[in-house]
């Protein structure tokens, strides 16, 4: 676990329209660690995920990524930066190969050939399916592609929502081993999650938020076993 502080997020407010989603949000992203933001369906974890990104305005609080100032600075700035942020809903460009869209994740530079070959090693599936078109490929293929894609701008930070969304278990556990290889090589991860089990087991801190604010937050082991989040969670009394 790193002692610098990559990202961080203090007293932020954002939501959509008159309707605000999560209020009085601060959390931590210390270099080389991987973090976890869990609750339910509603909870406000995409909505702080793309605040932080820079593709929802934040109505108060400050978000810092290293020494830079990430609020008001658009999405494109910040993903120059070194952030990465791979949506629920993947935004794959579908009539386009595999490897066109991997491609496009190092835009605006030229893809690098050493790079390409580490996603394809990462994730040999796609490798296998380099021209093939992203929308006739499986879910979890998809999945594959879009953090794929965003490990071709070699992120300092890579943010993901939901990286389980619709993947069969055998399929979500796969994905959780390949971001397991990527910690392991130094890369620092923020998820946010509703398989619980998989994101505690995956992370070294974790934040529960509801309601639109953190309500409990702590090491993911101790998460685990906190009777609170079981009950809520895992089923678990």
């Amino acid at each position: 676990m790193g002692s610098v502080t990559v990202l961080t997020v203090d007293d932020l407010a954002a939501g959509y329209g008159d309707s605000i989603a999560v209020s009085g949000v601060s959390l931590h992203v210390d270099e080389g660690e991987a973090v976890a933001v869990i609750g339910s369906n509603g909870a406000g974890k995409t909505t702080l995920l793309r605040a932080i990104c820079g593709l929802l305005p934040t109505r108060s609080g400050v978000v810092t990524y290293g020494g830079d100032r990430l609020t008001g600075t658009p999405a494109h700035r910040i993903a120059r930066l070194g952030v990465a942020y791979v949506p629920a809903e993947r935004h794959l460009f579908g009539g386009m190969s595999v490897r066109e869209n991997l491609e496009l994740g190092a835009y605006p530079d030229k893809p690098d050939t050493g790079r390409m070959d580490m996603v394809f090693e990462l994730f040999p599936r796609l490798a296998d399916r380099s021209a093939q078109h992203a929308n006739t490929m499986s879910g979890g293929e998809q999945q594959m592609l879009a953090v794929g894609r965003a490990l071709m701008s070699r992120p300092r930070l890579l943010i993901l929502d939901e990286p389980t969304t619709g993947l069969a278990p055998v399929l979500a556990e796969e994905a959780y081993a390949s971001l397991e290889v990527l910690r392991g090589e130094g890369l620092t991860v923020l998820v946010a999650e509703q398989q619980v089990p998989l994101a505690l087991g995956f992370a070294d801190r974790g934040y529960v938020i509801e309601d639109g604010s953190i309500q409990l937050e702590g090491p993911a082991s101790r998460l685990h076993g906190n009777p609170d989040v079981r009950r809520a969670y895992l089923g678990i009394a």
